[in-house]
């Protein structure tokens, strides 16, 4: 049994196609129901309404949730690309909620019953973000950086547990992303992506399945996947 959350779109919906051609029965978890609904229908996976930054929501999903071997942690985001000096509060607040807090909590309902199903692995969604700072990342990068650490403390306090823990850290991937970051400016959206070929979300999705269908002694511990065209958060070559 394998949980995604954020799996409406992007890399969470593509995770769930690779995870279920792998085998794994799903639970999937997003804010936009019906949106779920589209992905996990087809897949015979069990689609339910997931919050993260709501406690309840994820009490609720989580005890929906009978077992589990697999958890993705794939719900975050990006808002706004402004400079430190002009940082909004509730654009900060929300990234945190999201990428940082909504990972503790998920993941530390379904911690006993990972430890229960004598195999089981989280998966935390990073970026290079969070490992490289850039000018107007301030945000993001925070709470990216913050995932890693956390996946890093989560690898030191359960060793010795069958659980293992992995980040998969990708660069530039056309999803939403871009879309949400800037408050629905296709315009601006589009330009991220100009003059290259950046990952899918399926690229993704085949490193997170490779990942966890390692045998039960390998621990893949992160995996840092960018397209071709981009060296860095800040390079990239683009045919313009």
């Amino acid at each position: 049994m394998a949980v995604v959350t954020g799996a409406s779109s992007g890399i969470g919906a593509a995770t769930a196609v690779a995870l279920h051609r792998a085998g794994f029965s799903l639970v999937l978890g997003a804010r936009r129901l019906e949106k779920v609904q589209e992905v996990g229908g087809p897949l015979g996976a069990m689609c339910l309404p997931l919050d993260v930054t709501d406690a309840a929501s994820v009490e609720a999903f989580c005890a929906h949730v009978p077992e589990v071997h697999v958890l993705v942690n794939n719900a975050g985001g990006a808002l706004g690309l402004d400079k430190f000096a002009e940082s909004k509060d509730e654009d900060w607040q929300r990234m945190y909620d999201t990428n940082v807090m909504g990972l503790m909590r998920v993941t530390r309902a379904l911690l006993p019953k990972l430890e229960a199903s004598g195999a089981g692995h989280v998966v935390n969604i990073g970026s290079i973000a969070g490992r490289e700072a850039y000018p107007g990342g301030a945000g993001y990068n925070a709470v990216k950086f913050a995932v890693r650490a956390i996946t890093q403390v989560m690898r030191l306090e359960l060793v010795g547990k069958p659980i293992r823990i992995t980040e998969v850290a990708p660069g530039m991937v056309e999803t939403e992303f871009s879309l949400v970051r800037f408050s629905g400016d296709e315009e601006r959206a589009k330009k991220v992506y100009a003059g290259l070929q950046p990952l899918s979300p399926e690229d993704v999705a085949d490193v997170i399945e490779w990942v966890v269908t390692r045998p039960p002694h390998v621990n893949i511990d992160e995996v840092v996947v960018k397209p071709l065209a981009q060296a860095s958060a800040t390079v990239a070559a683009r045919n313009l």
